[in-house]
């Protein structure tokens, strides 16, 4: 009698004892993806800040041009932030929540609620600003209280659409921000290959050495710089597809949630 009631109560313990869902792993597999997204942002800076780097090498009659797309790449430097942003905090919440928590957005959500606005000149289009109002309405819906994998499932569901769209507009800015990278490297090494030859003579000899190791110095800055823009590329594709396999798979479901509340500072260590 005896061993029976030992096997009945661990049976009854191995019912108690529900197994973690596999998608609520791959939630938070994917959310520790983030900061692979950071190249986004250092490369957003980057272009805004080309006429700084540019202005050196013009000639008198492109600085006009130039300060004119500087006043521009500045003006929507701000919304290319919000974009990335927007697209983090999506990541975070969802980590947050996978991980065992419900999250009320607040205050982070007010930094976003402005909006941005459609740059053409860059890639970023109507599309992409109705995409980044959609990430945003989608995270201000995240219900406190709600059940864990209840409340991952809504935002995956109701996120998807905005985020892909989100991630689009980065890889369209990252295209961009790669030619303009194109177009200034030919800016710079145009103007030493045209000036270089004129001090190539014995008295500025010395003129001429520190030109050309300038000029190499610049020929492996630029090449470094498309690699990054190429990794920053892949790294947004990358996280866009995984994005896609985690939603379009079946849902899989928790027989038994369990509701946790969770603080925004809680929120601000779960997932980078």
């Amino acid at each position: 009698m005896r061993p029976f009631l030992v096997l009945l109560l661990l049976a009854a313990l191995s019912g108690c004892a529900t197994p973690e869902p596999s998608r609520l792993r791959e939630v938070r597999a994917f959310a520790n993806e983030a900061p692979k997204l950071a190249g986004f942002a250092d490369l957003s800076q980057r272009f805004r800040d080309t006429y700084q780097r540019e202005q050196p090498y013009l000639n008198a009659a492109s600085v006009r041009t130039e300060v004119q797309l500087d006043d521009r790449r500045r003006e929507a430097y701000p919304d290319f932030v919000a974009l990335h942003q927007s697209v983090m905090l999506y990541m975070r919440v969802l980590g947050a929540l996978a991980d065992g928590g419900t999250y009320d957005a607040g205050d982070q959500i007010k930094g976003l609620a402005s909006g941005i606005k459609a740059w053409p000149d860059t890639g970023l289009t109507d599309r992409h600003v109705n995409a980044y109002a959609g990430l945003t309405r989608a995270l201000a819906r995240v219900f406190t209280g709600h059940a864990q994998d209840q409340a991952v499932q809504t935002l995956l569901r109701e996120g998807y659409t905005p985020l892909q769209e989100s991630l689009d507009a980065m890889a369209v800015l990252l295209r961009t921000f790669d030619q303009h990278h194109d177009n200034e490297q030919a800016i710079v090494l145009g103007m030493l290959d045209v000036e270089i030859p004129f001090a190539n003579t014995p008295r500025d000899r010395l003129l001429a050495a520190i030109a050309k190791a300038h000029r190499q110095e610049k020929v492996r800055e630029y090449h470094l710089l498309g690699l990054r823009h190429t990794l920053a590329l892949q790294h947004v594709e990358a996280i866009r597809k995984q994005h896609e396999a985690l939603v379009l798979q079946p849902a899989l479901h928790t027989p038994a949630p369990r509701p946790v509340v969770l603080s925004n500072a809680a929120i601000q260590g779960a997932t980078p």
